[in-house]
């Protein structure tokens, strides 16, 4: 447990820098306000934290020994990825009603999305290898799935709240559009990245 504050920074790098989950946390924001986002982080930092605990609970060396499963996994996230850009890229830009769950990704959704998601499993594996150690037992990777899980929360809630911040910089319907298309270009970015 001596790398708790090397760890709590490393968790606040990578849940602070853009990636799939940030990206629609910011578009889910930005077109159905705050709420419709609350749903997106809690499902995405459990899902992380819960993949952490895991990869330290031998998941992660599983996974190293099937190739062929970490590829699908990577495939099917990227196709996965690349429906949301098209949802997003040609969603609506006039006014959605506060009481549409119309199109919204929900924690169910984030949660999976994290299951196939490279950057995730990634970080999961430097937690493992780099700050607890082979040696830290369930307590130990319990420990740290929980910090980083209370370090990933605010982090996506600023993404949510720049969302918000958006839309009330892009007052026309032109704007929104291309703020959207722009959403949609940077998941389909981080989506190759993440590969």
């Amino acid at each position: 447990m001596n790398q708790l504050l090397p760890f709590a920074l490393f968790a606040f790098v990578a849940s602070i820098t853009p990636g799939p989950t940030n990206i629609l946390v910011l578009s889910n924001s930005a077109r159905f306000g705050l709420a419709a986002a609350v749903p997106i982080i809690l499902g995405g930092c459990s899902a992380a934290a819960t993949i952490v605990l895991l990869v330290g609970l031998g998941a992660g060396e599983w996974l190293l020994g099937h190739p062929h499963i970490q590829q699908a996994m990577a495939w099917f996230g990227l196709a996965w990825l690349l429906y949301l850009a098209w949802q997003i890229a040609r969603s609506p830009v006039g006014p959605i009603a506060a009481d549409s769950v119309a199109k919204r990704l929900g924690s169910v959704g984030a949660a999976s999305l994290q299951l196939v998601n490279p950057k995730t499993w990634m970080m999961a594996f430097a937690v493992v290898s780099l700050f607890a150690g082979a040696d830290a037992g369930a307590a130990g990777y319990a420990s740290y799935a929980l910090l980083f899980f209370l370090i990933s929360i605010p982090c996506l809630a600023a993404w949510a709240l720049l969302g918000r911040g958006a839309v009330r910089v892009l007052r026309s319907a032109t704007h929104m559009r291309r703020f959207n298309q722009a959403m949609a270009l940077l998941l389909v970015v981080s989506a190759w990245l993440s590969l």
